[in-house]
């Protein structure tokens, strides 16, 4: 079974920074995608940043130049900095781990989330 577990979710003023982090645990197998996807209330969940295994990374436009995502594969941990935050960061923060396991198929693990709020 494979467990998320993240954490550096708080309140920040506007222009401000925060770092998340998310710990998986479990089986989980070497070649993967680590992210984080955000959902604000009213809202779907979104894409935020993601890592592969490998280290290419994806991000949205709306954090690209403020937003880094990196990740420590020996600790199967991966991070979200986020620089120059505004309101309309303020979202639930979630920790999405997956991989392929066959054509069409593939295993995909979520945490519980993180609170992020930003006020001006």
């Amino acid at each position: 079974q494979v467990q998320l577990v993240e954490s550096g979710g708080e309140s920040v003023q506007a222009g401000g920074s925060l770092r998340l982090s998310c710990v998986a645990s479990g089986s989980i197998f070497s070649i993967n995608t680590m992210g984080w996807y955000r959902q604000a209330p009213g809202n779907q969940r979104e894409l935020v940043a993601t890592i592969t295994s490998t280290g290419i990374k994806e991000y949205a436009d709306s954090v690209k130049g403020r937003f880094t995502v990196s990740r420590d594969n020996a600790k199967n941990t991966v991070f979200l900095q986020m620089n120059s935050l505004k309101r309309e960061d303020t979202a639930t923060y979630y920790c999405n781990l997956r991989w392929v396991i066959a054509a069409s198929r593939a295993n995909n693990y979520w945490g519980q989330g993180t609170q992020v709020t930003v006020s001006s």
